[in-house]
This record gives structure tokens, C-alpha cells and sequence, in this order.
């Protein structure tokens, strides 16, 4: 089996987040990636992974968080992280031609040098945005890992396919730089509309059981994280898309 960590925002709206630790525990999970929301207070958020078995190899940082990068150096140590993503970035910071992507890249590129200089990998997880092609023709994606060389990827599989990409040409251009993954379904149109048109891991219409084969086959992936953006059951979509993963070989 490949093994599956959680990403926490999928939680975020569980009304107590020791209870739901606990119960990624009993489902048979060992790893979660965190979202900036939890840092507030690492050394608490450490002891309740620790109390219930977790470990956090992986996390997303905020850009404004990763620019403060004492602070969020010392919330990666004290959480055990072993690598740091960039999740996104606002309307604000994108534009239609390269410009604004360029400026992007290069700030990841400098921050980049700093966390790995201090022994962690850092790298950035996409949307769909990012697989528009801006003026120039070349695509964000294109734009972040060709202007940032050194940056790894945490490639968002579904997002890749929501935005009418394939999720299997970027792992044969990329893969070397993919290492880790959002393990993400998407609901068949028009349903799950109330959960933006996501689905639990295996009942959509993106075929893990190959997808997964893919990753492991094409890319340099040593995190498997599953998410929901919008989840009306969080405890439901951990336990069937870990009992999906069951499967996998």
C-alpha cells in the first residue's frame, strides 16, 4: 500500500480537531500535512500529533508565513516538517502575461534557497490557474518551474485535470522535480455541487488505482496526501479514500 497522509484543511471545519486526529489514527493513518491556520501554536499542535501517533512530514506555509522565515523555520523544526509547499496565491498576484508569474517564481526562488539551505526541501503546490496559458503562450507552471530551478512541486493531480491538463505529460516533463502529491477526486458534472464538485478518493472520475501507478512510476514522489477542498464529511472522506489506498499496491 502506498501510505496516505491527510491534509488537515480538509478538516478545518471539524468542531474539534484532538477528536479528529484521533480518529485518522484508528482509520490506520500516520501522517498529516498541516495549513498555516494550525501554527499558531506548533508546540501544542506537535503534542497532539505525538499524542495520538501522527507525524507531519509535510506542510504548506503561506507566502506572507514563508517571508517571515525565522518564524516559520522554527515552526517546521518544531513540528518535525521535512518539507515546506507554497500553496497558492491570490488574484492579486497573478496576471495575464508573464510578469507577475516571473516576479513569483523569483521570490520562491530566494526563499527557496533559505529553507533548503537549512536541510528542507521547499517547493510549490499548484491549482488550475496556473495551467492557463498567459500571453506568451507558456503557462504559470511553466513560468514558476523554468524561472525557479531548484523548486520542487507538490503536484495537485485534480487540480491539474480541472484545469484541462494532463496530469500524466506534466509527471513525464516534471517528474523529477514532483515529490509529493495531493491524492484529490473530482465528482462526475453536476454532482457533489454542495462540495464545489469534489469527491471522496476512488468514487470520482479520476482512476487512482492507474493515477497512482503514474505517480509512482514517472515522478520522484515520496508523500501521497489526500485532500478535499470542500468536504460536507470530513470523517467520511478520510475513510473511504484511505480505504481506497488499501488497494493500491
Amino acid at each position: 500500500m502506498t501510505e496516505l497522509s491527510f491534509q488537515l484543511y480538509s478538516a478545518r471545519n471539524y468542531p474539534d480537531l484532538d477528536d479528529f486526529l484521533a480518529k485518522l489514527a484508528a482509520l490506520g493513518y500516520t501522517q498529516v500535512e498541516g495549513y498555516g491556520g494550525l501554527y499558531a501554536d506548533a508546540p501544542a499542535l506537535a503534542e497532539k500529533f505525538k499524542r495520538n501517533g501522527l507525524s507531519m512530514p509535510t506542510g504548506h506555509f503561506g507566502l506572507a508565513q514563508l517571508q517571515d522565515t525565522d518564524t516559520a523555520l522554527k515552526t517546521a523544526e518544531t513540528l518535525g516538517v521535512k518539507r515546506l509547499y507554497c500553496p497558492h496565491i491570490g488574484p492579486e498576484g497573478r496576471s495575464a502575461d508573464e510578469s507577475k508569474w516571473v516576479e513569483l517564481a523569483e521570490t520562491l526562488a530566494g526563499l527557496g534557497e533559505t529553507f533548503t539551505r537549512e536541510g528542507y526541501g521547499f517547493g510549490w503546490h499548484n491549482h488550475d490557474f496556473e495551467f492557463v496559458p498567459t500571453t506568451s503562450g507558456r503557462t504559470p507552471m511553466e513560468i514558476i518551474l523554468e524561472t525557479a530551478p531548484a523548486l520542487e512541486w507538490e503536484a495537485d493531480v485534480a487540480w491539474i485535470a480541472r484545469g484541462k491538463a494532463d496530469p500524466v505529460q506534466w509527471f513525464d516533463r516534471y517528474g523529477d522535480r514532483i515529490t509529493a502529491v495531493h491524492v484529490k477526486d473530482i465528482a462526475p458534472a453536476g454532482e457533489a455541487t454542495d462540495e464545489d464538485g469534489w469527491a471522496d478518493v476512488g468514487f470520482g472520475v479520476l482512476n487512482w488505482d492507474q493515477l497512482i501507478n503514474e505517480v509512482t512510476s514517472r515522478t520522484k514522489a515520496q508523500y501521497f496526501v489526500a485532500e478535499h477542498d470542500k468536504p460536507s464529511d470530513a470523517e467520511r472522506f478520510a475513510r473511504r479514500s484511505i480505504a481506497t489506498a488499501k488497494n493500491w499496491k
